[in-house]
């Protein structure tokens, strides 16, 4: 038998599970695609793909899913990564400054809020040597207000922070420390701290493919919410530079996530990795496209970084 040519269908269940998540058979395959070969061979293929532990027959089906490590001997045989279309780059938003607000909370005290386009909203609470809420007070906020946003709106949040610096320098010289005291905490907001934590989001969107993992939701959610688990995880991306790594199935050490994939990349600026980050999902993956987006939205924020 040629390797080749069971690879190609091999591959071609795959495709073809991943799109329709249903066990696919030697005719679906002869229809689908164009191997060439007869359906009795296409069986004789299958076979040897089971026999190998690549593909499995769930429970009485006449049609094969692939295994865990069907999965991937096709990742590692793929020969580029899925380019992302234009839009899907231009779907990779770079955080900027949406909005700065001050709001006085009491007489002395004035609390900034931060809100990016990425919908991060940071908050800080300053003291302050002015009276607030009396009439100069609320005409001071009016005035700084409109000149915080008119220095950072839109903003990256690196060339945000730099405008800040310039704004006090602007305005009246009475009001100069005051000012100083709102861009600081700003600036403080701005900075992205080198810290060990997880971001984590769309775990709701497993909820739509529930019925890709052989096991309940449940243990992969809870593994979800232990976040030193998923540092130590993404820990393993540094081992692998900028590149793309996949963890498929029981490759994963935890229980809680062995009917699940990951493919994570780490980002930074030149060599220094400073994070990691990735997609979590069932092994039924459309892997060739997931890998495309991690490594674009990687490379996208190292350059930023860069900058």
């Amino acid at each position: 038998m040629s390797e080749d040519r069971r690879l190609r269908v091999l591959r071609a269940i795959v495709q073809d599970y991943v799109e329709t998540s249903e066990p696919v058979g030697s005719k679906a395959l002869l229809e689908r695609h164009h191997l060439g070969v007869s359906a009795a061979t296409v069986r004789n293929d299958m076979a040897a793909l089971e026999e190998e532990g690549l593909i499995a027959a769930p429970h009485t089906s006449a049609g094969r899913v692939p295994t865990d490590a069907g999965y991937r001997l096709f990742v590692d045989r793929l020969s580029a990564v899925k380019p992302m279309s234009a839009a899907e780059q231009r779907a990779i938003a770079r955080s900027s400054v949406r909005h700065v607000e001050l709001v006085p909370i009491s007489a002395d005290r004035l609390l900034v809020v931060l809100i990016t386009t990425t919908g991060r909203v940071e908050q800080r609470v300053i003291e302050v040597g002015t009276d607030l809420l009396s009439g100069d007070g609320e005409g001071t906020l009016s005035t700084l207000r409109s000149e915080l946003n008119r220095a950072t709106n839109g903003r990256p949040l690196a060339e945000a922070a730099h405008e800040l610096s310039a704004v006090p320098e602007r305005l009246d010289p009475a009001v100069r420390d005051l000012v100083r005291a709102i861009s600081t905490a700003l600036e403080d907001s701005l900075v992205e701290e080198r810290e060990e934590r997880v971001v984590l989001a769309g775990t709701a969107n497993l909820a739509r493919v529930g019925p890709d993992f052989t096991m309940s939701l449940g243990p992969v959610l809870e593994a979800l919410e232990e976040h030193v688990v998923l540092l130590k995880l993404l820990g393993t991306v540094a081992e692998q530079g900028g590149s793309i790594a996949v963890r498929i199935g029981h490759e994963n050490p935890y229980a809680g996530l062995q009917t699940t994939s990951m493919v994570t990349s780490g980002y930074g600026a030149g060599s220094d990795l400073v994070a990691g980050l990735g997609v979590v999902g069932p092994t039924r993956m459309d892997y060739p496209t997931t890998m495309a987006s991690v490594r674009a939205v990687a490379t996208y924020v190292s350059r930023i970084l860069a900058e």
